[in-house]
């Protein structure tokens, strides 16, 4: 790699069109249109329910159920925003070696069907937030999906802003999440949200770029203008920050204070295992298919949760 730009080898000889030997059987139209939603990327939306966790509202039935609609709406939108980007890059997704596997990459799901899924998606997630919870979070949730939507066509194509962008959408999360429960999101808690968020992105197109080097394809043109050394220092840039702005949240709980650094070595466990799965394992797979099938990640966040829940239960 010299000047920024991943070297590229021949392309396999194998067509990009025609799904190797040992591919899947093909899906039925129900469980491709499912698949296409991308389902095990709704993870990423339980930042829905910080603002439920951290005013210490678990245990209250009216708050958990605005979350959860909240966080029902995300998904929807979020799912209607895979299917959008899914149709946009479906000739580049036909040249990598797991994305031509994506339903609308191999034709399971025709692209007419996938926008009409995403447009009958949307209008669900806006007008169920609307009528249930009212127009300032159904206003967010509409943010998140125009955000979505310039990523898929503009912004992601943008070295730097698309991180950061990726960061905007985590943070909205978290604005719809506190706003539906009147809970206080802190200037620290939306710090600490886009730390974490950038966190992910950087360390996702570092697995890209060393994806890309090593199989000679080209199915994320922004990875042209990252480096590996660049997005090295990216990393080590947002992992400190994002402890730091962690522990700083954590001193200043509104409801507790300083004694909310007792959940600070579950995050700290968490980024360091992250950073381990990836540089050292070499894991290549999706941020949401790690955090839910490490068990060390998965450890991380339930005694992340768990002790937050306690420490809260005690000193509330």
């Amino acid at each position: 790699m010299e000047g920024g730009t991943l070297e590229k080898t021949p392309p396999a000889t194998e067509s990009p069109q025609q799904p190797p030997a040992h591919a899947k059987p093909r899906r039925g139209p129900l469980r491709a249109a499912f698949v296409a939603m991308r389902p095990k990327e709704w993870i990423k939306n339980l930042l829905v329910f910080a603002g439920l966790l951290f005013s210490g509202q678990f245990d209250d039935p009216s708050a958990i159920a605005s979350a959860t609609i909240v966080f029902l709406a995300f998904c929807a939108v979020a799912s209607a925003g895979y299917l959008v980007n899914d149709s946009h890059d479906a000739e580049l997704d036909r040249q990598h070696p797991t994305k031509r596997r994506r339903p609308i990459a191999s034709g399971e799901l025709s692209i007419p069907a996938a926008i009409t899924m995403a447009v009958v998606l949307v209008l669900a997630g806006l007008i169920g937030t609307l009528v249930a919870e009212g127009p300032v979070i159904a206003g967010l949730v509409l943010a998140y999906g125009v955000g979505t939507t310039l990523y898929s066509f503009v912004l992601k194509q943008e070295v730097i802003l698309d991180v950061m962008t990726i960061a905007g959408l985590f943070v909205l999360r978290v604005l719809a999440g506190a706003e539906a429960v009147d809970a206080d999101a802190s200037a620290y808690l939306l710090l600490c949200t886009g730390m974490v968020a950038m966190f992910l992105g950087f360390t996702k197109r570092r697995q890209e770029a060393t994806s890309e080097l090593h199989s000679g394809t080209e199915t994320r043109p922004v990875l042209e203008h990252y480096s590996i050394p660049f997005l090295d220092q990216m990393v080590a840039m947002v992992t400190a920050a994002t402890v730091m702005s962690y522990a700083i949240y954590a001193v200043n709980s509104p409801l507790i204070g300083s004694k909310m650094l007792g959940t600070l070595p579950a995050v700290v466990y968490g980024i360091f295992r992250y950073l381990y799965l990836i540089y050292d394992r070499k894991d290549s797979r999706s941020t949401a298919s790690i955090l839910t099938g490490d068990y060390g990640m998965i450890g991380a966040s339930v005694v992340w949760v768990a002790s937050a829940v306690v420490l809260l239960a005690i000193y509330k």
